[in-house]
């Protein structure tokens, strides 16, 4: 049965991936508690642990609030993955992928694919997380999904699938698809190459439209 904290915690994530609670938006322990008809002893565990991930910020004697960024923190959560996920992409390719995770990769582009062309681009950046997820976890370093849950969620929050352009998604999708060719032909050097051309282009794209709203 799973504890009061983890309930608390999947219930206020889920609140700030689904795009309920937005950005900048109040936390309240005593009104989340009533929601989710917990005590405020969970609710707070769960905010803390929500605060090691990125997702919420946790404001010393004045609660806390999900977590807006600022361009700065922009541009070192993406000069952080196009350090690590490449190294993640090189070393699944490294290591070979037996058909079950090829398979799995592959169905994972086109339930995307499926998603972009319904329009349903909520779903595309869930099974974008997803989808990286599963790269890093075929990487083999137990450590690495630790090290990127922190700057995993910005798709999500910023909503950034909903400012691509036709051309954009078209690149990002093809992106997927060649590096799954890349891992599954052994090519470290390949893959490595498609991570990193893949979070630049996202980062790129995301920095441009953080310029044009400021204008």
């Amino acid at each position: 049965m799973p504890r009061a904290t983890d309930i608390a915690y999947e219930a206020v994530r889920q609140m700030i991936l689904s795009g309920e609670a937005g950005a900048g938006s109040r936390l309240g322990e005593a009104e989340l508690a009533e929601t989710l008809g917990l005590s405020r002893t969970p609710v707070r565990e769960a905010l803390q642990r929500l605060g090691a991930d990125g997702l919420v910020e946790v404001l010393p004697h004045r609660g806390a609030r999900v977590a807006r960024w600022t361009r700065q923190d922009l541009a070192e959560i993406f000069e952080l993955r196009a350090l690590l996920e490449p190294y993640a992409a090189a070393r699944a390719a490294r290591l070979g992928q037996d058909a079950t995770v090829l398979d799995d990769l592959r169905e994972r582009c086109a339930a995307m694919e499926r998603a972009a062309a319904e329009g349903d681009l909520d779903l595309v950046a869930r099974l974008n997380g997803r989808f990286h997820a599963a790269v890093i976890e075929a990487s083999g370093n137990g450590r690495l999904p630790g090290m990127l849950t922190s700057v995993m969620h910005a798709p999500l929050i910023l909503g950034t699938f909903h400012r691509y352009d036709a051309g954009a998604m078209a690149r990002s999708m093809n992106h997927h698809r060649e590096l799954v060719a890349a891992i599954a032909a052994g090519d470290p050097a390949w893959a490595e190459s498609v991570m990193r051309a893949h979070i630049r282009a996202a980062a790129a794209h995301l920095t441009e439209e953080e310029e044009d709203q400021e204008r």
